[in-house]
């Protein structure tokens, strides 16, 4: 006869829920002791990838415990009250203030603390149009038909930013072995009703930049020929971290004349954990003075030009805590040392003669873009599987965007976690799931189904 176990015995040596089915459509009518409720959570989260073998996030997964304390001792700290918390404000600022020196701003600027670098690139991109319509207001033309020029490379954030701020996106399709935009393809797009150029400085599909100072160049003769004055605004939500630190030589920010904002994300090569994210202007006056509200919310009249309002303090202060802890010296050292193992992994998948490496030799961040030489038997997306189901790595398989629709690559993020060992054993892994594909003739098709639905940047 089977004894239904007590509530005390429950408590006593495990958890009821280990076998009654968990809350998930209706609002629980009771509730359960946080020792239940913390290990519902815990099994859930437990089925998941391990975050150290994801290889497709951009986004820190690891943080120095100092750095853990200092984020846990500040997660009640609502980032938005000012009065209330005027030395977190002041962090912010300094953040903001050393990003700007990071960026070779030529001298006073103005910025803001944004919730990943989405929100950071809606705001530039808002700044842009705001400016536009001023110029064109007072030269008396229309401001009815504002567009926005960018490549087929950038984050899907641009297009939300078009399709939401009623802003025609003209987007320049990439190309078969040419995977990033310049000059050239920028020019056909650029005209008076043009709100701004985004370039990209480190594609999330093969971690390049765009041939920033030619667009640079373009949009100076531009304005200085046909009077059109056209800003040029540069997505570093990933390089951003990464260009100063391991091309420092290599011009893309305030060095040049029509970059006017710039957006980074603190949760990528920033090394905070998510979401933090930071937008710099170049000038106090790039920044459109309609998008600022005075709010007087908690007793102190603060600026405000954020899209979100309540949010927590912890990131920033993770943030500052970094850009203290690490300063030029300890960054240069974290990015040479992931941009070493990316270029080890590179070798060894180029010397098992199955793969081509993508730009390993140019200006890239610390990751290897690569694809399958010919045809194997099976593809990228089967060996995304496979290295997934056999050894638990996420290694991303995608088709990049149009025209270049047609070519299949995979994506190792080489980050602060993963070690030379942990190269060696990816590495090891790669070559022991061609070998399984090459005998069993690729994943099922219900699998590859499954990793294509799920790819993505």
């Amino acid at each position: 006869m089977a004894v239904e176990p007590s509530e005390e015995a429950a408590a006593l040596f495990g958890n009821r829920f280990l076998t009654e089915e968990v809350p998930t459509h209706d609002f629980p009518e009771a509730g359960m002791s946080a020792t239940d409720a913390m290990r519902l959570v815990a099994l859930d989260v437990a089925l998941e990838g391990l975050p150290i073998r994801n290889l497709a996030t951009f986004v820190t997964t690891w943080m120095e415990p100092e750095a853990n304390r200092l984020i846990a001792e500040n997660l009640h700290r609502n980032f938005i009250d000012h009065a209330e918390y005027p030395r977190t404000a002041e962090i912010e600022q300094r953040c903001i203030r050393m990003l700007a020196d990071l960026f070779h701003a030529p001298g006073e600027t103005v910025g803001a603390r944004t919730q990943g670098s989405s929100e950071a690139i809606m705001l530039g991109a808002l700044s842009m149009k705001w400016k536009w319509r001023e110029r064109r207001q007072s030269a008396g033309r229309p401001t009815s038909s504002p567009n926005l020029v960018f490549g087929g490379d950038v984050h899907v954030v641009w297009e939300k930013f078009c399709r939401y701020f009623d802003v025609e996106p003209r987007i320049v399709p990439l190309q078969k072995g040419k995977y990033t935009i310049g000059p050239e393809d920028v020019r056909p797009h650029v005209d008076e009703n043009t709100i701004g150029v985004a370039a990209v400085l480190g594609t999330t599909f093969t971690g390049h930049k765009d041939d920033i100072v030619g667009i640079n160049d373009l949009l100076v003769r531009t304005k200085r020929e046909q009077g059109i004055d056209v800003p040029l605004h540069v997505d570093g939500a990933s390089g951003g971290f990464v260009w100063p630190f391991l091309y420092p030589d290599s011009p893309w920010d305030f060095r040049l004349e029509q970059v006017r904002s710039i957006n980074v994300s603190g949760h990528k090569f920033g090394l905070v954990y998510p979401g933090v994210g930071w937008l710099v202007f170049r000038e106090k006056d790039d920044l459109a003075h309609d998008l600022v509200f005075e709010e007087n919310y908690l007793g102190k009249t603060d600026a405000t030009f954020t899209l979100n309002f309540s949010t927590g303090s912890s990131m920033v202060l993770a943030q500052y805590y970094n850009l203290i802890r690490y300063g030029r010296e300890g960054y240069t050292y974290i990015m040479r040392s992931m941009q070493e193992n990316a270029r080890v992994l590179a070798e060894k998948l180029d010397a098992m003669g199955l793969f081509e490496v993508i730009g390993e030799h140019d200006e890239q961040l610390p990751l290897v873009a690569f694809r399958l030489r010919g045809d194997q038997g099976y593809d990228e997306f089967d060996l995304a599987w496979q290295l997934s189901a056999e050894r638990g790595w996420m290694v991303p398989a995608y088709t990049l965007p149009p025209d270049a629709q047609d070519v299949t690559i995979m994506r190792a993020l080489v980050k602060q976690t993963l070690s030379r060992e942990s190269v060696d054993t990816l590495a090891a892994d790669i070559e022991e799931a061609c070998r399984t594909l090459a005998v069993k003739g690729g994943a099922h098709e219900s699998e590859r189904r499954k990793i294509k639905v799920g790819s993505g940047h």
